[in-house]
């Protein structure tokens, strides 16, 4: 299982912002900054993290686990809303699983970022 994962950012003003609007509707808030890095997390404990820095290429994969799937709408519409690129309206992914309900979003640097729920609605 994996403690945190951090990824550099070609502009943290602005990659901070939209993490911290997309990320909001799955419970994430800042709970730690350093300089130009800051730590996202649920309540006190920090598990992704976002500094300033050569964006990491080519671009990646991230998924957040959702607690249900009106925080994988949220998320979707707060990240279209901070800036991000559609790259997957809410829905059922059957390929994946039958439950599989996520949505996809570019970040501001291309990074595709995922919010998925496996529970059965």
């Amino acid at each position: 299982m994996l403690d945190h994962i951090i990824i550099s950012v070609s502009d943290y003003s602005a990659s901070r912002a939209f993490y911290e609007q997309a990320l909001a509707p799955l419970g994430y808030q800042v709970v730690m900054e350093l300089g130009e890095a800051c730590g996202f997390g649920i309540l006190e404990k920090p598990d992704f993290f976002v500094q300033q820095g050569d964006p990491v290429t080519p671009a990646i994969h991230l998924a957040f686990n959702s607690r249900d799937r009106e925080a994988v709408d949220a998320f979707h519409a707060a990240a279209l809303a901070a800036g991000g690129k559609d790259n997957g309206a809410p829905g059922l992914r059957p390929d994946y699983h039958p439950n599989y309900y996520g949505a996809f979003v570019f970040d501001p640097d291309g990074h595709n970022i995922e919010a998925v729920c496996h529970r059965p609605q």
